[in-house]
């Protein structure tokens, strides 16, 4: 799947293009943080953002194993649909008596 037909993707890198300056052409799935030049403020700056724009909390243990485009767009996958689908297999089980 390309990033372009990837609306989740493009929305991360489009948001770490914006968080480092940088053209969104020069942000790509297979680019470490450190190819792109981003340091540890960087990081934390992209993490509020992130989290902001997908309505997610990434626990912290996993920020800090993230070191390349893909890892965050995977990851905000995984939580997103964590997310989406929270709440919905239990709903029966708590009907009033």
């Amino acid at each position: 799947m390309s990033a372009t037909s990837d609306p989740l993707a493009e929305k991360v890198m489009a948001l770490i293009a914006a968080v480092k300056r940088i053209p969104r052409e020069q942000v790509s799935l297979d680019k470490s943080f450190e190819e792109l030049g981003m340091d540890s403020l960087d990081n934390m700056n992209l993490l509020f953002e992130v989290e902001s724009a997908f309505n997610i909390n990434i626990p912290d243990e996993e920020a800090r194993a993230i070191r390349t485009v893909r890892e965050v767009v995977d990851g905000v996958r995984k939580l997103v649909e964590a997310a989406s689908g929270a709440g919905a297999p239990s709903q029966p089980a708590a009907a009033p008596e």
